[in-house]
Protein backbone atom coordinates (compact mmCIF):
# COMPACT_ATOMS: atom_id res chain seq x y z
CA UNK A 1 0.00 0.00 0.00
CA UNK A 2 1.55 3.31 -0.98
CA UNK A 3 2.39 5.27 1.70
CA UNK A 4 -0.43 8.68 2.82
CA UNK A 5 0.08 12.45 1.58
CA UNK A 6 0.93 14.63 4.57
CA UNK A 7 -1.38 17.42 5.04
CA UNK A 8 -0.01 21.00 5.44
CA UNK A 9 -1.86 23.21 8.04
CA UNK A 10 -1.88 27.13 7.26
CA UNK A 11 -3.19 29.46 9.76
CA UNK A 12 -3.38 33.56 8.87
CA UNK A 13 -5.97 36.03 8.78
CA UNK A 14 -7.74 34.10 5.68
CA UNK A 15 -8.37 31.94 8.43
CA UNK A 16 -7.30 28.22 9.02
CA UNK A 17 -7.14 25.29 6.27
CA UNK A 18 -4.82 22.40 5.04
CA UNK A 19 -3.33 21.84 1.86
CA UNK A 20 -2.32 18.36 0.50
CA UNK A 21 1.23 17.65 0.33
CA UNK A 22 3.41 17.04 -2.68
CA UNK A 23 2.52 16.01 -5.41
CA UNK A 24 -0.78 17.55 -5.93
CA UNK A 25 -0.70 20.94 -3.45
CA UNK A 26 -4.36 21.41 -3.89
CA UNK A 27 -6.82 22.45 -0.80
CA UNK A 28 -7.92 19.67 1.63
CA UNK A 29 -10.95 18.53 1.57
CA UNK A 30 -10.80 16.18 4.75
CA UNK A 31 -10.84 19.43 6.81
CA UNK A 32 -13.37 22.27 5.96
CA UNK A 33 -11.43 25.36 6.34
CA UNK A 34 -12.53 28.21 8.97
CA UNK A 35 -12.49 31.47 7.80
CA UNK A 36 -12.71 33.29 11.26
CA UNK A 37 -10.15 35.79 11.59
CA UNK A 38 -9.48 34.50 14.86
CA UNK A 39 -7.80 31.28 15.28
CA UNK A 40 -5.20 31.17 18.05
CA UNK A 41 -4.16 27.48 18.82
CA UNK A 42 -4.27 24.51 16.82
CA UNK A 43 -2.65 21.07 17.24
CA UNK A 44 -2.27 17.63 15.37
CA UNK A 45 -2.01 14.94 17.85
CA UNK A 46 1.27 12.96 17.77
CA UNK A 47 0.15 10.49 14.77
CA UNK A 48 -1.78 12.87 12.70
CA UNK A 49 -5.30 11.23 12.94
CA UNK A 50 -6.35 14.44 15.50
CA UNK A 51 -6.83 17.96 15.11
CA UNK A 52 -7.88 20.66 17.45
CA UNK A 53 -8.31 24.60 16.93
CA UNK A 54 -9.38 27.41 18.75
CA UNK A 55 -11.26 30.05 16.62
CA UNK A 56 -12.52 32.35 19.60
CA UNK A 57 -15.40 30.38 20.12
CA UNK A 58 -15.16 27.26 20.87
CA UNK A 59 -12.09 24.57 20.60
CA UNK A 60 -13.03 21.61 18.29
CA UNK A 61 -11.16 18.64 17.96
CA UNK A 62 -12.13 16.41 14.73
CA UNK A 63 -10.79 13.11 12.91
CA UNK A 64 -8.81 14.18 10.26
CA UNK A 65 -8.59 10.72 8.39
CA UNK A 66 -12.65 10.60 8.66
CA UNK A 67 -13.34 14.28 8.30
CA UNK A 68 -15.69 13.75 11.16
CA UNK A 69 -16.04 16.45 14.44
CA UNK A 70 -15.52 14.69 16.99
CA UNK A 71 -15.84 17.06 20.45
CA UNK A 72 -16.87 20.89 20.50
CA UNK A 73 -15.73 22.78 23.88
CA UNK A 74 -16.96 25.83 25.03
CA UNK A 75 -13.55 27.44 25.89
CA UNK A 76 -13.28 30.66 23.29
CA UNK A 77 -9.69 32.20 25.22
CA UNK A 78 -7.93 29.20 25.13
CA UNK A 79 -4.28 29.80 23.65
CA UNK A 80 -2.39 26.73 23.54
CA UNK A 81 -3.58 23.29 23.19
CA UNK A 82 -2.25 19.37 23.28
CA UNK A 83 -3.04 15.81 22.75
CA UNK A 84 -1.82 13.28 25.08
CA UNK A 85 0.68 10.44 22.71
CA UNK A 86 -2.06 8.14 22.18
CA UNK A 87 -4.86 10.24 21.65
CA UNK A 88 -6.78 10.07 24.87
CA UNK A 89 -6.40 13.52 26.37
CA UNK A 90 -6.56 16.92 25.19
CA UNK A 91 -5.06 19.72 27.11
CA UNK A 92 -5.93 23.25 26.91
CA UNK A 93 -4.64 26.39 28.67
CA UNK A 94 -6.14 30.10 29.13
CA UNK A 95 -4.65 32.81 30.43
CA UNK A 96 -4.96 33.04 34.03
CA UNK A 97 -6.77 36.07 35.20
CA UNK A 98 -7.55 36.47 38.95
CA UNK A 99 -10.72 38.41 40.22
CA UNK A 100 -11.17 41.77 40.29
CA UNK A 101 -12.00 41.56 43.97
CA UNK A 102 -8.21 40.01 44.24
CA UNK A 103 -9.69 36.75 44.80
CA UNK A 104 -8.20 33.36 43.63
CA UNK A 105 -9.00 33.03 39.65
CA UNK A 106 -10.89 29.87 38.42
CA UNK A 107 -8.14 26.61 37.07
CA UNK A 108 -7.01 27.77 33.44
CA UNK A 109 -5.44 24.33 32.57
CA UNK A 110 -8.16 21.56 31.39
CA UNK A 111 -7.66 17.69 30.54
CA UNK A 112 -10.08 16.27 28.81
CA UNK A 113 -11.59 12.86 28.26
CA UNK A 114 -11.68 12.04 24.25
CA UNK A 115 -13.04 9.63 24.70
CA UNK A 116 -16.13 11.01 26.47
CA UNK A 117 -15.31 14.75 26.17
CA UNK A 118 -16.16 15.10 30.00
CA UNK A 119 -13.45 16.97 31.52
CA UNK A 120 -11.00 14.85 33.72
CA UNK A 121 -8.88 17.71 36.01
CA UNK A 122 -8.75 21.10 36.33
CA UNK A 123 -5.64 22.63 37.72
CA UNK A 124 -4.67 26.04 38.10
CA UNK A 125 -1.12 27.12 35.59
CA UNK A 126 -0.38 30.85 36.15
CA UNK A 127 2.60 30.74 33.87
CA UNK A 128 2.24 30.24 29.84
CA UNK A 129 5.89 28.95 29.82
CA UNK A 130 6.00 24.42 30.14
CA UNK A 131 2.23 25.25 30.71
CA UNK A 132 1.59 21.40 29.70
CA UNK A 133 2.37 18.24 31.41
CA UNK A 134 4.49 16.02 29.54
CA UNK A 135 3.38 11.99 29.22
CA UNK A 136 5.43 8.70 28.78
CA UNK A 137 4.62 7.92 25.62
CA UNK A 138 2.70 4.67 26.33
CA UNK A 139 1.03 7.60 28.67
CA UNK A 140 1.45 5.22 32.07
CA UNK A 141 2.91 8.10 33.34
CA UNK A 142 2.02 11.81 33.43
CA UNK A 143 4.28 14.60 35.15
CA UNK A 144 3.81 18.53 35.99
CA UNK A 145 5.63 20.79 37.41
CA UNK A 146 3.86 22.39 40.83
CA UNK A 147 5.93 24.76 43.41
CA UNK A 148 9.79 23.51 42.36
CA UNK A 149 8.10 19.93 42.87
CA UNK A 150 7.19 17.17 39.97
CA UNK A 151 4.20 15.85 40.21
CA UNK A 152 3.61 12.22 38.48
CA UNK A 153 0.59 10.97 37.70
CA UNK A 154 -0.10 7.38 36.18
CA UNK A 155 -2.74 5.88 33.67
CA UNK A 156 -4.50 9.59 33.51
CA UNK A 157 -5.98 9.06 36.63
CA UNK A 158 -5.31 12.67 37.86
CA UNK A 159 -7.10 13.07 41.12
CA UNK A 160 -4.48 10.69 43.04
CA UNK A 161 -0.65 12.18 42.78
CA UNK A 162 1.32 8.95 42.76
CA UNK A 163 4.54 10.31 43.04
CA UNK A 164 6.97 13.33 43.83
CA UNK A 165 10.26 14.44 43.14
CA UNK A 166 11.34 16.92 45.23
CA UNK A 167 14.99 18.96 44.83
CA UNK A 168 15.41 22.28 45.87
CA UNK A 169 13.44 24.35 43.46
CA UNK A 170 13.45 22.16 40.37
CA UNK A 171 12.72 24.89 37.57
CA UNK A 172 12.49 22.15 34.74
CA UNK A 173 12.41 18.67 33.88
CA UNK A 174 12.07 16.41 30.53
CA UNK A 175 10.64 13.57 30.36
CA UNK A 176 12.56 10.58 27.89
CA UNK A 177 11.53 9.93 24.60
CA UNK A 178 10.24 5.64 23.86
CA UNK A 179 9.54 2.81 25.77
CA UNK A 180 9.72 2.18 29.61
CA UNK A 181 11.55 2.28 31.87
CA UNK A 182 11.03 6.55 31.71
CA UNK A 183 13.78 8.48 32.95
CA UNK A 184 13.61 11.94 33.91
CA UNK A 185 15.84 15.30 33.39
CA UNK A 186 15.78 17.57 35.70
CA UNK A 187 17.61 21.17 36.26
CA UNK A 188 17.90 23.10 39.75
CA UNK A 189 19.47 26.81 39.04
CA UNK A 190 22.36 27.58 41.39
CA UNK A 191 22.51 29.95 44.20
CA UNK A 192 24.27 31.82 46.78
CA UNK A 193 27.35 30.57 45.21
CA UNK A 194 26.19 26.73 44.66
CA UNK A 195 26.19 25.54 41.40
CA UNK A 196 23.14 24.41 38.76
CA UNK A 197 22.91 21.05 38.19
CA UNK A 198 20.96 18.71 35.80
CA UNK A 199 20.38 15.25 36.84
CA UNK A 200 19.21 11.93 35.23
CA UNK A 201 16.57 9.78 37.23
CA UNK A 202 14.78 6.06 36.78
CA UNK A 203 11.13 6.53 37.79
CA UNK A 204 9.85 6.12 40.27
CA UNK A 205 13.55 5.82 42.07
CA UNK A 206 14.04 9.23 43.40
CA UNK A 207 15.37 8.95 46.45
CA UNK A 208 18.62 11.44 46.51
CA UNK A 209 21.70 11.85 44.19
CA UNK A 210 22.73 8.36 45.22
CA UNK A 211 19.34 7.28 43.39
CA UNK A 212 20.21 9.60 40.36
CA UNK A 213 21.80 7.59 37.13
CA UNK A 214 23.78 10.83 36.25
CA UNK A 215 24.72 14.44 37.49
CA UNK A 216 26.36 17.25 36.08
CA UNK A 217 26.75 20.30 37.52
CA UNK A 218 28.03 23.90 36.01
CA UNK A 219 28.49 27.79 37.44
CA UNK A 220 27.47 29.18 33.95
CA UNK A 221 23.82 28.89 33.47
CA UNK A 222 20.73 31.37 33.76
CA UNK A 223 18.58 28.89 32.05
CA UNK A 224 19.49 25.78 30.26
CA UNK A 225 18.07 23.50 27.14
CA UNK A 226 17.88 19.80 27.80
CA UNK A 227 17.36 17.18 25.09
CA UNK A 228 16.94 13.64 24.80
CA UNK A 229 17.88 11.47 22.46
CA UNK A 230 15.42 8.85 20.48
CA UNK A 231 16.60 6.47 22.18
CA UNK A 232 16.58 7.72 26.18
CA UNK A 233 20.59 6.99 26.45
CA UNK A 234 21.33 10.35 26.53
CA UNK A 235 20.82 14.23 27.49
CA UNK A 236 22.75 17.23 25.94
CA UNK A 237 22.44 20.54 27.75
CA UNK A 238 22.73 23.75 26.70
CA UNK A 239 23.47 26.11 29.20
CA UNK A 240 23.03 29.74 29.03
CA UNK A 241 23.77 33.10 30.93
CA UNK A 242 22.21 36.37 30.35
CA UNK A 243 25.31 38.27 29.66
CA UNK A 244 28.41 37.50 28.62
CA UNK A 245 30.92 38.92 31.45
CA UNK A 246 33.58 39.40 29.26
CA UNK A 247 31.55 41.42 26.94
CA UNK A 248 32.41 39.41 23.47
CA UNK A 249 28.90 38.41 22.80
CA UNK A 250 25.53 40.26 24.02
CA UNK A 251 23.89 37.41 23.74
CA UNK A 252 25.35 36.09 26.80
CA UNK A 253 27.43 32.70 27.24
CA UNK A 254 26.43 29.04 26.39
CA UNK A 255 27.99 25.72 27.18
CA UNK A 256 27.37 22.38 25.80
CA UNK A 257 26.79 19.29 27.95
CA UNK A 258 26.60 15.54 27.58
CA UNK A 259 25.23 13.27 29.93
CA UNK A 260 24.79 9.37 29.52
CA UNK A 261 21.84 7.52 31.12
CA UNK A 262 24.68 5.39 32.19
CA UNK A 263 26.57 8.02 34.20
CA UNK A 264 29.13 9.01 31.91
CA UNK A 265 29.34 12.99 31.67
CA UNK A 266 31.77 16.01 29.89
CA UNK A 267 31.44 18.65 28.66
CA UNK A 268 31.74 19.13 24.30
CA UNK A 269 34.56 21.07 23.84
CA UNK A 270 34.03 23.68 20.44
CA UNK A 271 36.62 24.91 18.76
CA UNK A 272 35.54 27.89 18.25
CA UNK A 273 34.39 30.69 20.62
CA UNK A 274 30.59 32.23 20.39
CA UNK A 275 27.38 31.67 20.77
CA UNK A 276 26.06 27.83 20.11
CA UNK A 277 23.23 28.72 17.90
CA UNK A 278 21.69 24.89 17.46
CA UNK A 279 22.18 21.70 18.96
CA UNK A 280 20.31 19.21 16.99
CA UNK A 281 20.53 15.16 17.84
CA UNK A 282 20.45 12.59 14.96
CA UNK A 283 17.55 10.21 14.91
CA UNK A 284 20.00 7.33 15.11
CA UNK A 285 20.78 8.71 18.48
CA UNK A 286 24.39 8.31 18.20
CA UNK A 287 25.27 11.35 16.81
CA UNK A 288 24.42 15.01 17.34
CA UNK A 289 25.41 18.35 15.20
CA UNK A 290 26.18 21.71 16.74
CA UNK A 291 26.40 24.85 14.84
CA UNK A 292 28.08 27.51 16.86
CA UNK A 293 31.01 30.12 16.84
CA UNK A 294 31.34 33.59 15.87
CA UNK A 295 30.18 34.45 12.07
CA UNK A 296 30.63 32.64 9.87
CA UNK A 297 29.32 29.94 12.14
CA UNK A 298 31.25 26.72 12.60
CA UNK A 299 29.40 23.45 12.03
CA UNK A 300 30.87 19.95 13.38
CA UNK A 301 28.77 16.33 14.04
CA UNK A 302 29.98 15.01 17.15
CA UNK A 303 29.71 11.32 18.41
CA UNK A 304 28.68 9.80 21.91
CA UNK A 305 32.33 10.21 23.08
CA UNK A 306 32.16 14.15 22.19
CA UNK A 307 34.64 13.89 19.63
CA UNK A 308 34.34 15.61 16.02
CA UNK A 309 32.94 12.79 13.24
CA UNK A 310 33.00 15.76 10.42
CA UNK A 311 33.58 19.61 10.63
CA UNK A 312 31.34 21.47 7.82
CA UNK A 313 33.66 24.55 8.04
CA UNK A 314 32.29 27.76 8.46
CA UNK A 315 29.24 30.03 6.73
CA UNK A 316 26.25 31.80 7.36
CA UNK A 317 24.22 29.52 9.51
CA UNK A 318 22.64 29.52 12.83
CA UNK A 319 20.47 26.05 12.66
CA UNK A 320 20.35 22.40 11.87
CA UNK A 321 17.72 19.90 11.20
CA UNK A 322 18.00 16.56 10.81
CA UNK A 323 15.66 14.52 8.24
CA UNK A 324 12.94 12.39 10.24
CA UNK A 325 15.17 9.24 9.01
CA UNK A 326 18.50 10.82 9.57
CA UNK A 327 20.22 10.56 5.91
CA UNK A 328 20.28 14.12 5.70
CA UNK A 329 21.20 16.84 7.06
CA UNK A 330 20.42 20.65 6.22
CA UNK A 331 22.07 23.44 7.90
CA UNK A 332 20.48 26.95 7.83
CA UNK A 333 20.75 30.66 8.12
CA UNK A 334 17.26 32.12 9.03
CA UNK A 335 16.77 35.18 10.96
CA UNK A 336 18.52 37.80 9.84
CA UNK A 337 20.62 36.12 7.87
CA UNK A 338 20.04 35.84 4.21
CA UNK A 339 18.02 32.17 4.10
CA UNK A 340 20.86 30.12 2.43
CA UNK A 341 20.62 25.69 3.40
CA UNK A 342 23.19 23.59 2.60
CA UNK A 343 21.90 19.92 2.28
CA UNK A 344 23.96 16.71 3.37
CA UNK A 345 23.93 13.19 2.26
CA UNK A 346 25.10 12.18 6.40
CA UNK A 347 26.42 8.78 5.35
CA UNK A 348 28.41 9.94 2.89
CA UNK A 349 29.16 13.65 4.38
CA UNK A 350 28.71 14.86 0.69
CA UNK A 351 26.44 17.92 -0.34
CA UNK A 352 23.44 17.51 -2.26
CA UNK A 353 21.97 21.22 -2.41
CA UNK A 354 22.67 24.91 -1.71
CA UNK A 355 18.82 26.33 -1.65
CA UNK A 356 18.31 29.81 -0.82
CA UNK A 357 15.17 31.13 1.71
CA UNK A 358 15.22 34.33 1.48
CA UNK A 359 13.06 36.15 4.36
CA UNK A 360 12.01 32.55 6.09
CA UNK A 361 11.08 32.58 9.27
CA UNK A 362 10.26 28.64 9.47
CA UNK A 363 11.77 25.65 8.14
CA UNK A 364 10.34 22.34 8.76
CA UNK A 365 11.00 18.29 7.49
CA UNK A 366 8.25 16.69 6.13
CA UNK A 367 7.61 13.20 7.68
CA UNK A 368 8.48 11.56 4.36
CA UNK A 369 11.83 12.73 4.45
CA UNK A 370 12.11 14.30 1.15
CA UNK A 371 10.24 16.95 1.26
CA UNK A 372 10.56 20.18 3.00
CA UNK A 373 8.53 23.25 4.08
CA UNK A 374 10.02 27.39 4.58
CA UNK A 375 7.75 29.70 5.00
CA UNK A 376 7.67 33.71 5.56
CA UNK A 377 5.18 34.30 8.71
CA UNK A 378 3.63 37.79 10.77
CA UNK A 379 4.58 39.12 13.37
CA UNK A 380 7.67 38.26 12.71
CA UNK A 381 7.65 39.91 9.27
CA UNK A 382 4.54 41.24 7.79
CA UNK A 383 5.35 41.24 4.38
CA UNK A 384 5.72 38.81 1.43
CA UNK A 385 4.40 36.23 3.70
CA UNK A 386 3.90 33.07 1.97
CA UNK A 387 5.46 29.40 2.38
CA UNK A 388 7.48 27.24 -0.35
CA UNK A 389 7.60 23.29 -0.54
CA UNK A 390 11.06 22.12 -2.17
CA UNK A 391 12.45 18.57 -2.81
CA UNK A 392 15.83 18.58 -0.76
CA UNK A 393 17.43 18.25 -3.94
CA UNK A 394 17.04 22.15 -4.17
CA UNK A 395 13.48 22.47 -6.33
CA UNK A 396 11.22 24.24 -5.18
CA UNK A 397 7.62 22.21 -6.38
CA UNK A 398 5.15 24.71 -4.93
CA UNK A 399 4.82 28.04 -3.72
CA UNK A 400 2.16 30.12 -1.93
CA UNK A 401 2.23 33.65 -1.43
CA UNK A 402 -0.54 35.64 0.86
CA UNK A 403 -2.63 38.59 -0.75
CA UNK A 404 -0.68 41.74 0.18
CA UNK A 405 -3.70 42.73 2.20
CA UNK A 406 -2.99 39.55 4.56
CA UNK A 407 -1.48 37.61 7.16
CA UNK A 408 0.04 34.38 7.30
CA UNK A 409 0.72 33.40 11.08
CA UNK A 410 1.87 29.34 10.97
CA UNK A 411 2.40 26.39 8.80
CA UNK A 412 2.74 23.06 9.89
CA UNK A 413 3.08 19.25 8.52
CA UNK A 414 0.75 16.96 10.03
CA UNK A 415 2.53 14.30 12.05
CA UNK A 416 3.11 10.62 10.99
CA UNK A 417 4.00 7.60 13.71
CA UNK A 418 8.05 5.95 12.62
CA UNK A 419 7.86 3.92 9.76
CA UNK A 420 4.72 4.70 7.78
CA UNK A 421 6.89 6.51 5.63
CA UNK A 422 10.05 4.27 4.32
CA UNK A 423 13.37 5.89 4.01
CA UNK A 424 14.77 6.12 0.15
CA UNK A 425 17.98 6.21 -1.27
CA UNK A 426 19.62 9.53 -1.13
CA UNK A 427 19.55 11.58 -4.88
CA UNK A 428 21.95 14.30 -6.37
CA UNK A 429 19.91 15.32 -9.54
CA UNK A 430 17.43 17.79 -8.35
CA UNK A 431 13.66 16.99 -9.04
CA UNK A 432 11.83 19.17 -11.65
CA UNK A 433 10.62 22.01 -10.11
CA UNK A 434 7.40 24.28 -10.48
CA UNK A 435 9.08 27.29 -12.97
CA UNK A 436 9.59 30.40 -12.03
CA UNK A 437 6.79 33.10 -12.12
CA UNK A 438 8.71 35.76 -12.88
CA UNK A 439 12.24 36.40 -14.41
CA UNK A 440 14.29 38.01 -11.13
CA UNK A 441 15.82 41.99 -11.89
CA UNK A 442 19.33 42.78 -11.45
CA UNK A 443 21.16 41.36 -8.25
CA UNK A 444 21.13 44.32 -5.52
CA UNK A 445 23.11 44.02 -2.26
CA UNK A 446 21.27 42.53 0.32
CA UNK A 447 19.87 43.75 2.63
CA UNK A 448 18.21 42.06 6.09
CA UNK A 449 14.86 42.33 6.73
CA UNK A 450 14.97 45.17 9.28
CA UNK A 451 16.77 47.59 7.19
CA UNK A 452 14.80 46.59 4.16
CA UNK A 453 12.52 50.18 4.57
CA UNK A 454 15.07 52.56 5.49
CA UNK A 455 17.23 54.39 3.34
CA UNK A 456 20.82 53.04 1.93
CA UNK A 457 23.39 54.23 4.77
CA UNK A 458 26.69 52.58 4.83
CA UNK A 459 27.22 49.53 2.38
CA UNK A 460 30.09 48.19 5.42
CA UNK A 461 26.89 47.99 7.36
CA UNK A 462 25.06 45.99 4.92
CA UNK A 463 27.99 43.77 4.28
CA UNK A 464 28.42 43.06 7.80
CA UNK A 465 24.81 42.34 8.24
CA UNK A 466 25.54 38.64 8.28
CA UNK A 467 27.90 38.54 11.22
CA UNK A 468 27.29 38.03 14.99
CA UNK A 469 23.54 36.85 15.04
CA UNK A 470 22.02 35.19 17.39
CA UNK A 471 19.99 32.10 17.91
CA UNK A 472 17.66 31.46 15.19
CA UNK A 473 14.41 31.93 16.08
CA UNK A 474 12.43 29.87 13.73
CA UNK A 475 11.44 27.12 15.67
CA UNK A 476 8.35 29.39 17.22
CA UNK A 477 8.44 28.03 20.79
CA UNK A 478 5.25 27.50 22.36
CA UNK A 479 6.01 30.33 24.88
CA UNK A 480 6.82 33.10 22.51
CA UNK A 481 3.08 33.99 21.36
CA UNK A 482 4.32 37.46 19.95
CA UNK A 483 5.24 34.56 17.24
CA UNK A 484 2.14 32.97 16.84
CA UNK A 485 -0.89 35.42 17.03
CA UNK A 486 -1.94 38.42 15.14
CA UNK A 487 -1.68 41.47 16.17
CA UNK A 488 -4.78 42.82 17.95
CA UNK A 489 -5.70 45.71 20.45
CA UNK A 490 -6.87 44.72 24.28
CA UNK A 491 -10.11 46.97 24.39
CA UNK A 492 -7.93 49.07 27.51
CA UNK A 493 -6.66 52.22 26.20
CA UNK A 494 -4.02 52.37 28.66
CA UNK A 495 -2.57 48.71 28.31
CA UNK A 496 -2.27 49.53 24.34
CA UNK A 497 -0.44 52.24 25.15
CA UNK A 498 1.91 50.43 27.10
CA UNK A 499 1.90 47.67 24.40
CA UNK A 500 3.06 50.38 21.92
CA UNK A 501 6.03 51.62 24.38
CA UNK A 502 7.27 48.31 24.64
CA UNK A 503 7.17 47.89 20.85
CA UNK A 504 9.11 50.85 20.35
CA UNK A 505 11.79 49.96 23.41
CA UNK A 506 12.34 46.10 21.86
CA UNK A 507 12.54 48.03 18.66
CA UNK A 508 15.50 50.16 19.34
CA UNK A 509 17.00 47.16 20.48
CA UNK A 510 16.96 45.34 17.39
CA UNK A 511 18.69 48.76 15.87
CA UNK A 512 21.36 48.66 18.52
CA UNK A 513 22.06 45.06 18.20
CA UNK A 514 22.14 45.47 14.63
CA UNK A 515 24.62 48.21 14.84
CA UNK A 516 26.65 46.04 17.32
CA UNK A 517 26.74 43.34 14.63
CA UNK A 518 28.22 45.39 12.02
CA UNK A 519 31.20 46.24 14.55
CA UNK A 520 30.43 49.74 16.51
CA UNK A 521 31.42 49.86 20.04
CA UNK A 522 28.45 50.62 22.02
CA UNK A 523 28.27 52.80 25.41
CA UNK A 524 27.41 50.89 28.66
CA UNK A 525 23.61 52.45 28.75
CA UNK A 526 23.27 50.98 25.45
CA UNK A 527 24.76 47.42 26.39
CA UNK A 528 22.25 47.44 29.58
CA UNK A 529 19.16 48.63 27.07
CA UNK A 530 19.51 45.24 25.10
CA UNK A 531 20.27 43.30 28.36
CA UNK A 532 16.71 44.24 29.45
CA UNK A 533 15.57 42.46 26.41
CA UNK A 534 14.09 39.08 27.49
CA UNK A 535 12.14 40.98 30.67
CA UNK A 536 10.52 43.69 27.94
CA UNK A 537 9.58 40.33 25.86
CA UNK A 538 8.03 38.67 28.79
CA UNK A 539 6.39 42.05 30.06
CA UNK A 540 4.81 42.21 26.41
CA UNK A 541 3.55 39.12 26.38
CA UNK A 542 1.92 39.21 29.43
CA UNK A 543 0.06 42.47 28.52
CA UNK A 544 -0.64 40.79 25.18
CA UNK A 545 -2.08 37.82 26.76
CA UNK A 546 -4.01 40.09 29.86
CA UNK A 547 -2.07 38.13 32.45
Amino acid sequence: MAPPTPLLAVRGSEGLYMVNGPPSFTESVAFQRDSGKNCKAVAFSKDGSLFAWCNGEKVNVVNVTRAELLHSFDLPKTVCLEFSPKNSVLATWQAYATAKDGTAGVPNLQLHDLRTGKCLKSFVQKKMQNWCPCWAEDESICARNVNNEVHFFENNNFNTIANKLHLQKVSDFVLSPGAQPTKVAVYVPGSKGAPSFVRLYQYPNFGGPQSALANKSFFKADKVTMLWNKKATAVLVVASTEVDKSGASYYGEQTLHYLAASGESAVVQLPKNGPIYDVAWSPNSVEFCAVYGFMPAKATVFNLKCDPVFDFGTGPRNAAYYSPHGHILVLAGFGNLRGQMEVWDVKNYKLISKPVASDSTYFAWCPDGEHIVTATCAPRLRVGNGYKIWHYTGSVLHAHEVPADQEMWQVFWQPFLDGVFPERAVRYQAVPGEPPRAQPGPAQAYRPPALRNRPATSSKLEAKADAHQGPAQVRAPQNALQNTVPAMTTGDPEVDKKIKNLKKKLKAIEQLKEQAASGKQLEKNQVEKIQKEAALLKELEDLELGV
